[in-house]
């Protein structure tokens, strides 16, 4: 039974983290301080364990190797040591950029008071538009799949999330690999994320509807306060979801609205590990377009499912590609064939409206707001399919994408092109 939503004000205590795939630049990601260095520690065994021993570990990935922190003159030290191999470990970020203002009074830092009031749109265009359907007043669906966002964290608090979170984690302390039960979010890109994705209409039905309202949301903070995030923690968070739905018998959505230009090991074995475990990875393909052969990583990742972006304006009857939106590889165009770096669906991305940080409601733009409807989408569909493997549930999201039969562009093949990948799969 849902409480009654409640006027007035109220205090949120926020920590460390964040990070997004909002728009704005998709690259590499910040600069790592010059006093200290994440380093990834690989080489043989025994080699590993001393230095394991002398500085400690992050996280361990066995025979991929380990993570650690060191000052600069550690590092140097271990760049003369040549029986090991060392490498910096990279960081994953993405600009935001907010469209409109939220409605609330939060600063962003600190203690804060919040003036709860009713969103302007309870379902946006993006969750109509998934439901095919202009009227739809509350959407259903997604119970008992777990969607874990790996994201800047959540604000557990919000009216229209606090009912489905089932686990809260940080992934971005450094005195710990990962810390349970807390997962602040103080920039706002997770907390929007998560609505868009589970969203249950807060107190009384009176918020905002996510794509799969009954589903359980794992915040998972792995970006911190500066917008970016480090490569391994990720990859742990990543390991660490799917472990989960192994442990609990459970369905697993991994949703990442996070990436980088580049390609990175950890990252990639750890969605290789994820997905022979069971679980559906989810990303968003970046916002470098609209180029062609701009997708970064994650969504890259064959075992990832890319989304591209759409807005809610419309080309030839079908929505139109977001300029930012990255886009794939033009060769492959029509081959109905997920290959390394080829977008696979489409979501809407342009202007949607959210759930804010400070607990009222907000718009954002990009492809991270595309991601999270097909994690939407995912839980919806497997909880009504709960014999289906990622594979079968990947494939019907593949098949329903077919049916709109989605142009990305002049002379780009009907059905499968390299901007929107094959199509904006649908509820209906």
């Amino acid at each position: 039974m849902k409480k009654k939503r409640v006027f007035g004000s109220a205090v949120l205590s926020l920590a460390m983290g964040v990070s997004m795939f909002a728009t704005g630049a998709f690259g590499a990601g910040a600069q790592e301080s010059q006093d200290t260095y994440r380093v990834l520690i690989q080489g043989p065994s025994a080699e590993k364990a001393k230095v394991k021993e002398q500085y400690g570990k992050r996280w361990d990935f066995g025979k991929k190797g380990f993570t650690t922190e060191v000052n600069s003159k550690q590092y140097q030290a271990l760049l003369k040591n040549k029986n090991i191999e060392i490498s910096q470990v990279g960081t994953y970020t993405v600009d935001g950029r907010v469209e409109g203002q939220s409605n609330g009074n939060g600063k962003g830092k600190g203690d804060y008071t919040i003036q709860a009031s009713y969103p302007s749109d309870q379902t946006p265009w993006g969750i109509q538009a998934i439901y095919n359907d202009n009227y739809i007043q509350a959407t259903s669906g997604g119970d008992g799949i777990k969607v874990a966002v790996l994201d800047t964290g959540i604000n557990r608090n919000h009216i229209d999330l606090t009912d489905n979170v089932e686990q809260c984690k940080d992934f971005t302390q450094s005195s710990s690999s990962m810390v349970n039960g807390t997962c602040t979010d103080r920039q706002g890109h997770g907390t929007h994320v998560a609505g868009t994705a589970v969203a249950n209409g807060g107190y009384d039905g009176a918020g905002i509807y996510g794509v799969a309202p009954q589903a359980e949301l794992w915040g998972y903070k792995v970006l911190g306060d500066n917008g970016s995030g480090y490569s391994d923690d990720i990859a742990g968070a990543i390991r660490h979801a799917a472990d989960e739905g192994a442990r609990t018998g459970s369905r697993v959505v991994i949703s990442m609205s996070l990436g980088s230009s580049g390609k990175d090991s950890m990252i990639a074995s750890a969605v290789d590990y994820a997905y022979s475990k069971g679980a559906l990875i989810v990303a968003a393909a970046g916002n470098s377009g609209p180029s062609a052969n701009t997708i970064g990583y994650p969504g890259a990742l064959t075992n990832a499912i890319a989304v591209a972006s759409l807005d809610n304006t419309f080309v030839n009857g079908t929505h139109k590609v977001s300029d930012f939106s990255s886009r794939g590889n033009p060769n492959t165009d029509g081959d109905y064939y997920i290959q390394e770096k080829d977008v696979e669906v489409s979501a809407p991305g342009g202007g949607i409206y959210s759930t804010a940080v400070d607990g009222n409601y907000t718009t954002m733009s990009g492809t991270s707001m595309a991601t999270p409807h097909i994690s939407g989408l995912a839980a919806k569909l497997w909880s009504s399919n709960k014999s289906w493997s990622n594979a079968q549930l990947r494939a019907e999201i593949q098949r329903r994408a077919k049916l709109y039969d989605i142009k990305g562009g002049s002379g780009a093949a009907a059905g499968d092109d390299y901007a929107s990948g094959f199509g904006f799969p649908r509820v209906k």
